[in-house]
């Protein structure tokens, strides 16, 4: 038998690599806050990490608002979108940082801090190509946010955030975005000593006063809601007037705007009651934009409003508008007020939110 002898410099080599640190292991599985059935609590559990290709985007999340369109998708007030499987993982009001890319990004590089445009439409009918995707079909939108992670379709979907902290930026994506899409909708209405009534100063609501101010500044912004914290928020953050929603507040509306009401009134609630204050104070050729998905409806005649007063809705925001509002964020036009709090605790944010007692907005940090 023959016997082989290693040498002493192949045994110090051998000793030298099993001392060397190995790499740690990709973690396979990632934390997400998932609905398994509708009118159920949300279930936290470890799912597959989301792989990319192709110009699809991984990002760690830094922070997921919560919004009031969680609240009822997790209730069934809002019917699941048709192409939106269970179990389901929640979360459309995103920012965090990019952690994985495709061999065909090119825009985003690992590292960059990014806010997630989530109103993805078909990207091919008329109104895709009009820039105003998030009209398409809720279906197409982009959901993911609560978790450790998640997987962005392509990289067009993201903007660089550059100074603005993730967290604090999150809530602009939705929150922000929506408010802002609806205030532009009433802009040619508030003509200087013209009136904007915000309806629910929650979320979107705080920040809409913001924005009023800073764009139609000449027009006196109400605030109306039933939470004391909430309208004490409205005067803090510049709002003319505050009017109690639980006190008969079309009345009192109409005294401020000496009987003839408001030019515009967006309402963020969206119930049978405060679309009736909305429809009861809208100014002769004003309008009323309707955000909240409430559940609530509004009964319409010639003659059940104003004269030539309008009705619309209003869904989310364009990606331009989102790079804009973005602008006015840096520039410390707005500032939204951010609870952080651990994905851990989501059903019982979901479930304050839901009992109107938070004020400003709750994100998730994973």
């Amino acid at each position: 038998m023959v016997t082989f002898k290693a040498s002493s410099a192949q045994v110090l080599l051998d000793v030298l690599f099993d001392s060397m640190p190995t790499q740690p292991k990709e973690k396979r599985n990632v934390r997400a806050a998932r609905l398994h059935q509708v009118g159920s609590p949300l279930r936290i559990e470890e799912v597959p990490r989301p792989r990319v290709q192709g110009s699809e985007v991984l990002i760690r999340v830094a922070g997921a608002g919560v919004c009031q369109f969680d609240v009822h998708i997790r209730s069934g007030r809002v019917p699941l979108p048709k192409d939106f499987a269970l179990p389901l993982t929640m979360g459309h009001e995103n920012a965090g940082i990019v952690e994985e890319t495709g061999p065909l990004v090119r825009e985003v590089a690992k590292g960059d801090a990014v806010g997630v445009w989530g109103g993805r439409g078909c990207g091919t009918c008329r109104v895709c190509r009009q820039a105003d995707e998030q009209v398409c079909g809720m279906e197409h939108w982009i959901l993911g946010g609560y978790a450790e992670v998640m997987r962005v379709p392509h990289e067009r979907f993201l903007v660089k955030l550059d100074s603005l902290d993730p967290v604090e930026a999150a809530p602009l994506t939705d929150a922000g975005l929506t408010s802002y899409h609806a205030i532009k909708k009433t802009l040619s209405h508030l003509h200087p000593g013209a009136f904007a009534v915000v309806i629910g100063i929650g979320g979107l609501g705080h920040i809409a006063v913001q924005l009023l101010n800073s764009l139609a500044p000449w027009a006196g912004t109400i605030a109306v809601d039933v939470s004391d914290d909430n309208l004490a928020l409205a005067s803090e953050l510049g709002a003319a007037f505050v009017v109690d929603g639980r006190e008969n507040p079309a009345q009192e509306i109409m005294r401020i705007t000496g009987e003839e009401g408001a030019q515009a009134v967006i309402d963020l609630v969206g119930t049978d009651s405060t679309l009736a204050t909305a429809a009861s104070v809208v100014a002769r050729k004003g309008i009323v934009v309707v955000v909240g998905v409430g559940g609530g409806s509004l009964p319409f005649s010639f003659f059940g409003m104003r004269p030539e007063s309008m009705v619309t809705t209003s869904y989310w925001g364009s990606y331009n508008e989102l790079v804009e509002l973005l602008d006015l964020a840096v520039q410390g036009t707005i500032r939204p007020i951010v609870h952080r709090v651990p994905l851990e605790e989501v059903n019982e944010v979901l479930d304050r939110l839901e009992q109107g007692k938070l004020t400003g907005r709750a994100v998730l940090v994973p």
